[in-house]
């Protein structure tokens, strides 16, 4: 469902992505894994249309969505989880996932409740600034967001990064669930291997913005993947 061809990105003068092909299914967690700088976070800003491609493709339900802006790519129904989560800290809980709305018809501007069935820390805290909430809880509040928006396409920079292991569990588990309704594709950049491995149905492995390293999930070798995700 979505397809990525031979992508080129340059910050400048600085190539961040080298000729990269990779893809996601609906059904399935496709998993982007590297040492920082390696250019993960470059591939997902170029899928959700915050950094301009130089070269190749981005197709995504049949359409190729290159140069699209992203609120056209929102309203396709690709929704992405920044890393570091830009909670809006001011607004309250309830608020900041009423920000999903931008991209719905009036009609489907509601929190569905599903949502606080996957997080029901959320439904205790609408109220709450989510500047207040500790690192775990804005995380959870920035995939909540994140689903508001009815996505097919989620994309998930580093959901890990700064969490307790009790949350990271909890995240697991929600990403397991999501992936299994089998109604969204799922494109999930990580660096702790232990949280890609449990949940990859693909993996690509990136060095120096290029792929060294892509298959399916179940024939991933830990030793060898390792070696390029180790710091």
């Amino acid at each position: 469902m979505l397809t990525i061809e031979n992508v080129d990105l340059f910050y400048g003068a600085s190539q961040a992505l080298k000729n990269v092909s990779f893809g996601a299914a609906i059904g399935e967690v496709a998993c982007v894994m590297g040492r920082n700088g390696v250019g993960k976070t470059s591939l997902l800003r170029a899928v959700a249309g915050q950094q301009p491609i130089a070269g190749g493709s981005i197709r995504w339900e049949g359409e190729d969505i290159s140069a699209l802006p992203p609120y056209e790519r929102a309203r396709r129904g690709i929704a992405c989880v920044p890393q570091g989560r830009d909670i809006f800290s001011q607004l309250s809980v309830l608020e900041n996932l009423k920000t999903g709305f931008a991209v719905l018809p009036r009609a489907e501007r509601r929190v569905p409740d599903e949502i606080f069935e996957l997080f029901p820390v959320l439904r205790q805290m609408l109220g709450r600034r989510g500047g207040d909430l500790s690192g775990g809880q804005q995380q959870q509040l920035a995939i909540g967001r994140a689903l508001v928006m009815r996505p097919r396409l989620l994309l998930l920079d580093e959901p890990t990064e700064g969490i307790q292991p009790s949350i990271i569990k909890d995240i697991q588990r929600v990403i397991g669930l999501l992936r299994d309704r089998g109604d969204m594709a799922i494109l999930l950049v990580e660096q702790y291997f232990e949280f890609a491995r449990d949940l990859a149905d693909r993996y690509l492995v990136m060095d120096r913005g290029a792929v060294v390293l892509s298959g399916a999930g179940a024939e991933m070798e830990e030793a060898v993947v390792r070696r390029y995700i180790a710091v």
